[in-house]
């Protein structure tokens, strides 16, 4: 009975899918290098790493609650433990209040600006769910909250206000998650349509592949803009030559709009992360 319970709760904070804490890692691994000007330490490196794996678990349990009346009508997500009754809403809320606490927990060993910007955090991960109702554009508001740990990162290294580099590194994570969530959303956007749940895939209609196009092409640029800011070296450059050829594949992928090959595109921005990741610790490493 408790090993079925604690296999529930791990189902509601996607245990299994490590995609969406990958994801949020990555940003999170590329402001700590660039901060650090290379390596950041074991400390700061481990409590990110743990932060973000708690933060994106407590944005799961909170969505699930806030979601737990119309999962059921979605085809990827009618077997969700809330959904099916597996687990209650007072459970999820105990779990979603212990995972913050580790959170907490962790950041109180961090200087004190890095603790008032994870306020920001905390609001935007418990905030998220709700958007969905109440205008189409929840994929921004998911790139804010994905984004957050980039200025948390410099504040934590540099104990001040993150400079120009952090908010610009910032402003490409947000394109960037607004363009793959955006494929995720088209996965859903039938269901979506039927129960009155808003996104950027139902607003973007027809033109959604050129507007996820612009926001890769935009996602770029800004990354352009961190390396001349940040004086990356050639192994960043040829990162993004890399992601670029992701971008083309993705496109791809969302040609037809078919929901799982929209999946799979959505899936392959986990390379785009690493490879943007491996470009800027080479950038300081082999500099």
């Amino acid at each position: 009975m408790l090993l079925e319970r604690l296999k529930n709760y791990g189902r509601l904070i996607r245990f299994e899918r490590p995609i969406g804490t990958l994801l949020l890692l990555w940003p999170t691994y590329w402001a700590l290098w660039i901060a650090a000007q290379g390596f950041p330490g074991w400390k700061l490196l481990i409590i990110f790493s743990l932060g973000t794996f708690l933060m994106r678990s407590a944005g799961c349990a909170i969505n699930d609650i806030a979601d737990r009346k119309v999962d059921g009508h979605v085809e990827r997500t009618k077997l969700r433990p809330l959904a099916t009754g597996a687990i209650s809403v007072k459970e999820a809320l105990a779990v979603f209040g212990g995972l913050l606490l580790g959170a907490f927990i962790l950041v109180l060993q961090l200087n004190t600006l890095t603790l008032l910007f994870s306020g920001v955090a905390v609001l935007l991960a418990a905030t998220y769910p709700f958007m969905k109702r109440y205008h189409h554009w929840p994929q921004v508001y998911l790139g804010l909250a994905f984004a957050w740990g980039i200025p948390m990162a410099f504040t934590a290294i540099n104990d001040q206000f993150p400079p120009l580099v952090a908010w610009i590194l910032l402003a490409a994570n947000v394109a960037w998650t607004t363009a793959y969530d955006t494929m995720y959303a088209m996965c859903d956007r039938e269901d979506d349509l039927k129960i009155g749940v808003k996104s950027t895939a139902i607003i973007f209609g027809e033109h959604d592949r050129l507007i996820v196009g612009c926001l890769q092409v935009l996602t770029l640029a800004l990354l352009i803009w961190v390396g001349f800011l940040a004086g990356l070296k050639v192994w960043f450059w040829l990162s993004l030559v890399v992601v670029a050829g992701f971008f083309i594949y993705q496109q791809y992928l969302i040609r037809n709009r078919d929901r799982w090959l929209s999946l799979r595109a959505f899936l392959n921005n986990n390379w785009v992360g690493l490879v943007v990741f491996i470009g800027i610790a080479l950038s300081y490493s082999l500099a």
